[in-house]
């Protein structure tokens, strides 16, 4: 096996750019929506500004400087090329702390929060609370490469996960997570190979309890209630990207438009925006991340995570360590009694007054506090 960790930076090709330009140019667009604001989905007048200010306004050049301001790198796992984000901390103290990005997600969501990670002191922070960070895209998410046979799963990339620190020199880690990656961080203390000390988790998705239907608290309650919109409402996506990946990969790989709806339709519905994810994450922000997808072609590959694994959530007990982080615009937000019935050491648990699903995203500060929270009552 290549073993090798190179040195990577992005660097998108000019005709991938030009290309861009003329598929945003030549868009053939559907008519209005029937219905008020965001029920149909992304509004034909919203996305026509956001695609003016995509193809005439966007400096991806500028963007492609700030997002390689950090180290990266490319080794191989199990024969793919993964890619990764390794800033290590100046103190030497520092604990590795392994975040892992979901979908609509990548890297881009944690470049806020790295530097107040690894060098704390200088955010107002403390530097015993200092991390060596690593963000590896997952298999067939922007720069990481696509698999080409079945069995890339949340189980199989939580191994290869454990495999990255390994490689890097870490035999002892703490692992965090939002969507996919909660999935693939409570994998991580499901094997419990042995290295990872302790986990922290956002999206904390646990069936509820049945011993407590009769007695149901005011934000359990609220749950089911997500959890019903979720299913009737909200998860068209997922039922795609879980049964036939392929069909809806072809639509997005060819059109730009269609690719940022895709997302921007979720940074809509799981952001705590007050109805507009710019009041947020800006324009550039979002589009950074829609690059990703773009310029990488990857949302036939990306999606296939969901075929792996989204009909078959693990709901297995987890003694190792856990802190949970419910922020109040997620997807699915558990109750502390529900979550101890899976994390059977359940450390940290809190609930902070803002915040949705991409919760380094939106508030980098608060997601910051979490981690050093929870992780201050696990360090050596």
């Amino acid at each position: 096996m290549n073993d090798a960790i190179r040195p990577f930076k992005i660097n998108i090709s000019g005709d991938v750019l030009a290309d861009l330009q003329q598929r945003l140019a030549m868009t053939r667009w559907p008519e209005a929506e029937t219905a008020e604001g965001w029920e149909q989905g992304v509004p034909l007048s919203y996305l026509q500004k956001f695609c003016h200010y995509w193809q005439h306004n966007y400096d991806w050049r500028s963007r492609e400087i700030k997002l390689n301001q950090f180290e990266q790198f490319m080794t191989q796992i199990n024969g793919l090329d993964i890619y990764f984000v390794h800033v290590r901390s100046t103190h030497s103290d520092a604990v590795p702390l392994l975040i892992t990005h979901g979908w609509p997600g990548s890297i881009v969501e944690f470049q806020k929060v790295i530097a107040p990670l690894t060098q704390p002191e200088n955010f107002g922070g403390d530097p015993r609370d200092a991390f060596h960070v690593i963000c590896p895209s997952l298999p067939g998410y922007g720069f990481s490469e696509k698999p080409e046979q079945t069995g890339w799963g949340i189980e199989t990339i939580a191994k290869n996960w454990d495999q990255l620190m390994l490689r890097l020199g870490y035999q002892y880690y703490f692992a965090q997570g939002g969507d996919w990656g909660s999935m693939v961080t409570r994998a991580i203390g499901e094997q419990n190979l042995g290295h990872c000390a302790g986990l922290h988790i956002n999206m904390v998705s646990v069936k509820p309890d049945p011993a407590t239907m009769n007695d149901l608290t005011e934000q359990e309650q609220d749950s089911l209630v997500g959890r019903k919109h979720y299913k009737n409402i909200d998860s068209g996506y997922s039922k795609i990207q879980s049964t036939k990946p392929q069909t809806i990969g072809y639509a997005l790989t060819d059109s730009p438009v269609g690719q940022a709806a895709w997302i921007l339709e979720k940074y809509w519905a799981w952001t705590d925006a007050n109805g507009d994810p710019e009041n947020i994450l800006s324009k550039d922000e979002m589009l950074d991340n829609i690059m990703l997808y773009w310029c990488t072609a990857s949302a036939a590959s990306s999606a296939r995570l969901y075929w792996e694994s989204f009909n078959n959530p693990s709901q297995k007990e987890i003694s190792l360590p856990v802190g949970c982080s419910v922020y109040p615009e997620d997807i699915f937000r558990s109750s502390r009694r529900w979550a101890a019935q899976t994390f059977k050491n359940l450390i940290y648990w809190n609930e902070p007054e803002k915040g949705g699903h991409f919760a380094a995203f939106e508030q980098p500060e608060l997601f910051v506090d979490e981690i050093r929270h929870c992780f201050r009552l696990l360090r050596k």
